[in-house]
């Protein structure tokens, strides 16, 4: 399923998470100084927390001019911001509080609203940001995301993409709100009618809980409805995966 030059295998996780921070910030100069501004879809998780973290701290923050980021998340629980549980808390805990991007560049899920209400509501502001106000993205330069972070499940999701969920199929929405059984708790989610489109995904995988799902991922047999991450299909040049050593343990038979 994967170009071998696309994924890239680090010895420890702290190395993924430098190497992470890096891709970041050249990401982020590059779009900035070609159409003016980056947009960045975020991923959850404690592999992105450390990546914010380090992005957050002042040799690094200083190389991004964050007045020209616009930062929106890939998915959301149902819950109001400043809940434990909550995508964004955890983010503007880890950088957002500890950078100076503009109030109004922070483009947040509104968890605490009517689920499919708010997951209108976020796709008709993603839509106007990027200059789409029907079908699907425009697929170029400065009218789509820049770069989309991910990270994978041990069930194979990612973002709120949950097996044999709507989500996974969805290709003319690009944000729904589902009840997700197998976690109790409605969700948001971006949808690949989005995500496809965007310049890069970069996918952050680290520890040895995700080893068997991964490798089933990258080269089992194609079930986006098994296996959901699948479904995220950008290109092959415009699709990375980064993992840890831990994560790649069950690549090395194949």
């Amino acid at each position: 399923m994967i170009d071998g030059a696309n994924l890239e295998v680090f010895d420890t996780n702290e190395l993924l998470i430098k190497s992470a921070a890096d891709r970041f910030i050249l990401s982020a100069n590059s779009a900035v100084a070609s159409w003016g501004r980056f947009s960045v879809a975020l991923s959850g998780g404690s592999t992105p927390r450390a990546l914010y973290e380090l992005l957050a701290a002042e040799r690094n923050a200083s190389r991004v001019n964050w007045a020209n980021v616009h930062i929106y998340w890939g998915d959301e629980r149902c819950v109001p911001p400043d809940d434990a549980e909550s995508n964004y808390r955890m983010t503007r805990e880890a950088l957002l509080d500890r950078i100076k991007i503009p109030a109004a560049n922070v483009h947040r899920m509104r968890g605490e609203d009517s689920p499919p209400v708010a997951a209108a509501a976020y796709e008709q502001e993603l839509r106007e940001a990027f200059g789409t106000s029907t079908g699907p993205s425009r697929g170029s330069p400065g009218t789509r995301f820049d770069l989309v972070l991910l990270g994978l499940g041990a069930d194979g999701h990612t973002a709120s993409l949950f097996p044999h969920m709507r989500a996974v199929h969805e290709q003319t929405h690009w944000a729904m709100a589902e009840h997700v059984e197998a976690v109790k708790m409605w969700r948001l989610t971006l949808t690949p009618a989005i995500l496809n489109d965007a310049g890069e995904v970069l996918f952050l995988v680290s520890g040895s809980n995700k080893a068997a799902i991964l490798r089933r991922v990258l080269y089992g047999e194609r079930n986006p409805d098994e296996l959901p991450a699948q479904a995220i299909e950008p290109g092959s040049a415009r699709l990375h995966w980064m993992i840890d050593e831990a994560a790649a343990a069950d690549l090395h038979a194949h």
